[in-house]
């Protein structure tokens, strides 16, 4: 399966600097058995009605579970949070 992390940063954050250290987070979920693969990509776009950000991790559907509980996601959540005006995940089968 495909998820989706989809972000928009608060206002005035160098998103271009950010996706250096988020890669490097979420580069460790690729330790966890059933996580196959991740890219990470910046908008082309620098209109205010666009996200900024978007992570892809490609898994099994039962890795879901441990990435919820993970070490690099909880870390995610923690080091990025407040930095979040809204965030929409989407999974789905390739």
């Amino acid at each position: 399966m495909k998820h989706y992390i989809i972000v928009k940063f608060t206002e005035g954050t160098d998103v271009r600097a950010l996706a250096g250290p988020v890669r490097e987070i979420f580069e460790e979920t690729l330790k966890i058995p059933g996580i196959h693969d991740l890219a990470v990509r910046t908008s082309n776009s620098d209109r205010a009605n666009r996200y900024d950000l978007m992570i892809i991790l490609d898994m099994e559907k039962e890795a879901l579970a441990a990435y919820d509980v993970s070490e690099p996601h909880l870390r995610w959540k923690k080091e990025y949070g407040d930095r979040i005006e809204k965030k929409a995940i989407f999974d789905c089968d390739e």
